[in-house]
């Protein structure tokens, strides 16, 4: 495959953008980064290169937070998840990836209104009813198998737990963890990653480590209500990004 320097640009900028979210607010913008590469290679091979990087942050995010996590809410989610990854493997050649994004995409504003909504009313948010952890978690495990999409739903899930941010960073992260190592041996056995897109991945890494050290900083710079805001305001990023791009695929 022909690469240009304007593809390993973008792809750069896609994982310090990925590092430093993940690292300072438990993810959200690293959705844009598989588009964003796609304008200039196909989106599996995309995501075959951020496939190992995405692994590494965790590790890396996870060795960071590794004692400020909740344990109770993660063992919540994981159940769901791997119902949800199950069906992602399942049905990945099956399932439409726009239609699952356009899904996702809507689910997260419904999170970002709710959000407003509560704050209008009452200056605070309503804890979700006990089964909703397993139905966030299976929508986030199949959303992540099949798009790359499986934020919204879990941070939508770790908000309304009122965590403070270190452990909300915490808690994303060990869950994403999972299912990222579930989904690189599954890539891995599939041949979704080759050896070009390794190289790829190695080439680009340095920017990952990057990206992390500038979200921590930042993590430790923004106080728990502003963080608050900021996570909220990726999510609404994000759920425009997926019915950006979803929509029109759709439609046309």
């Amino acid at each position: 495959m022909d690469l240009n320097s304007a593809f390993f640009a973008v792809t750069i900028f896609a994982v310090l953008l990925t590092g430093v979210s993940k690292s300072g607010f438990g993810g959200g913008l690293g959705v844009m980064s598989v588009p964003l590469m796609s304008l200039f290679v196909p989106p599996p091979f995309a995501a075959a290169v951020l496939m190992p990087i995405l692994l590494v942050m965790d590790i890396l995010v996870v060795y960071r937070y590794r004692k400020n996590w909740s344990r109770p809410v993660l063992l919540s989610l994981l159940p769901g998840a791997s119902i949800g990854l199950t069906l992602g493997a399942t049905f990945f050649h099956a399932m439409d990836a726009d239609t699952v994004r356009l899904a996702i995409g809507c689910l997260a504003l419904v999170f970002v209104a709710q959000f407003l909504l509560g704050q209008r009313r009452s200056g605070t948010t309503h804890r979700p009813w006990r089964g909703t952890s397993t139905i966030l978690g299976a929508i986030s495990g199949l959303a992540s198998y099949i798009a790359h999409a499986g934020g919204p739903p879990v941070k939508g899930y770790l908000l309304s737990q009122n965590l403070d941010k270190t452990n909300f960073v915490g808690t994303n992260t060990m869950f994403f963890f999972a299912l990222n190592a579930t989904k690189t041996v599954a890539y891995g056995a599939f041949g979704s990653m080759t050896v070009e897109s390794l190289q790829i991945s190695l080439l680009v890494a340095p920017a990952l480590f990057i990206g992390i050290f500038v979200g921590m900083r930042l993590h430790d710079l923004v106080d728990q209500q502003v963080f608050i805001r900021i996570v909220y305001g990726f999510l609404a990023l994000t759920g425009a990004k997926l019915l950006s791009d979803s929509v029109p695929a759709l439609l046309g």
